[in-house]
């Protein structure tokens, strides 16, 4: 869908964006008083730096369904989802139940308990890889990743997509955002280190190519002969909006990998049971060697997992790689995935999302037409962005998608109730099983409300 994008428009956006900035600061005192009294306490006055977002932190006092409620006693529709892990809701019933359950019988003992079986089960059911193994977080299960391509080809170096998160472990904390002076060559794009945490010498062995780009990826294969242990990637692109693969290049990517004895890690920390029961693997149809979960995983509870074939699971079994963590399958985080995975996302749930989808696509896409915007709507399962660009393929048309449609979209969601992860054209919608038509269509109002007030002054 094509816009009209011009200097024009850049320059009311910055002004809605002034005057929105000053509506949400003036609604979020209480947010703001907080923030400032903990900072000697917290750094920059928040828990994650993810959790700061320009004009301000917003601190959360509950959730209920599809809502949450600030300090302020805003009430907002949540599609923020604590980015991605939503799906669910807030405080459902069936969650609600099993971790009241749990808690009564001991919530960690550093031992195996019966639900760490059930889950494993139905995880090897939903995404087709038999073996699997808990830790507590998406960077924890790409870390695991990374290592066992490592162990099992006796190699060094990875690929990774330019722009592309995969968690702050060093050796993925490479050109994640990497500036436009830095980066290099589109074709052959440089090894960025995120700031100087991590040593260049470690950087040197994460080789960065562009998604999509399967000659890119040949190329490294044949430059570094025997060198190269594998390549992690997210099925479907969600760090910088939101990017499906070029039709074939998943599976044309797992051959070409093993045909050099590498392997192939999906990162399905957000895609993983948010596009499909069985996550980017059953939506593609292809299987990787590994696939790295967390987020929707728990129910809300800090989770990760990692799944594999035996081959590669087998080290772990073997003891060659020693996967381990205090807190891997917690009895806590256990119950609540077990109550996620049999109880709630069943197939009438992703029945929801395609209608709650569905909704909000068109709503959308009319009124990018209606008011001549830029850009288009991507949508899958319980995930969706409005991508203010006309092309969205790769990094390097992040790099000139401009920011100022992201921060307004996102300040308009804000102040109109509807509650959507920071940094707009980075990230993504999450619904959940909880919300409503009536919840969608508050989203699509205040794009609505967005674009009329662009175009007011035409």
């Amino acid at each position: 869908m094509s816009g009209n994008l011009s200097a024009t428009d850049l320059e009311r956006l910055d002004d809605l964006i002034s005057d929105q900035e000053k509506l949400f600061l003036a609604r979020t005192g209480e947010s703001q008083r907080i923030r400032e009294e903990c900072s000697d306490v917290l750094p920059g006055g928040v828990a994650s730096n993810w959790q700061d977002a320009p004009p301000g932190a917003v601190w959360i006092d509950r959730g209920e369904g599809s809502r949450v409620f600030d300090v302020d006693g805003t009430e907002y529709v949540d599609l923020h989802g604590g980015f991605g892990v939503g799906i669910v809701g807030h405080a459902h019933p069936a969650i609600v139940a099993a971790v009241s359950d749990r808690v009564r019988k001991g919530t960690h003992f550093a031992q195996p308990t019966e639900d760490a079986v059930v889950v494993a089960r139905e995880l090897a059911r939903r995404f087709g890889l038999p073996m699997w193994r808990y830790n507590n977080s998406g960077t924890e299960a790409t870390m695991d990743a990374v290592h066992l391509m490592r162990v099992a080809s006796g190699r060094a170096k990875i690929i990774k997509i330019e722009g592309s998160y995969h968690g702050h472990h060093d050796s993925v904390q490479v050109s994640v955002y990497p500036a436009a002076d830095e980066a290099g060559p589109a074709d052959r794009p440089n090894s960025v280190p995120v700031g100087t945490a991590v040593p260049a010498a470690l950087a040197r062995l994460t080789i960065v190519v562009p998604f999509g780009d399967l000659a890119a990826v040949e190329r490294v294969l044949g430059e570094n002969t025997g060198g190269v242990a594998g390549m992690i990637i997210e099925p479907i692109m969600m760090n910088i909006g939101l990017i499906p693969p070029p039709p074939g290049y998943l599976a044309s990517l797992r051959d070409l990998l093993h045909s050099h004895g590498a392997y192939l890690a999906f990162d399905e920390v957000k895609t993983g049971l948010a596009v499909a029961p069985g996550g980017a693997i059953e939506w593609s149809g292809v299987t990787p060697d590994l696939v790295c979960l967390a987020k929707a995983l728990g129910g809300g509870l800090p989770c990760g997992a990692i799944g594999g074939s035996r081959e590669l699971m087998g080290l772990i079994a073997e003891g060659t790689y020693e996967q381990v963590g205090t807190f891997n399958g917690n009895p806590l985080t256990m119950a609540a995935a077990r109550a996620a995975l049999t109880e709630i996302l069943t197939d009438e749930a992703y029945a929801h999302f395609d209608r709650l989808r569905a909704a909000m696509v068109a709503g959308a896409e009319d009124i990018l037409h209606r008011y001549d915007l830029p850009g288009h709507v991507r949508a899958y399962g319980a995930k969706g962005a409005v991508i203010f660009h006309d092309q969205l393929r790769n990094y390097r048309d992040f790099l000139a998608y401009p920011d100022q449609w992201g921060n307004a979209h996102w300040l308009y969601q804000h102040n109109g109730g509807v509650f959507l992860p920071p940094w707009g054209k980075c990230e993504q919608w999450t619904v959940s099983v909880q919300h409503s038509i009536a919840d969608v269509q508050r989203f699509v109002s205040n794009l609505d409300r967005m674009a009329a007030d662009l175009r007011s002054d035409r």
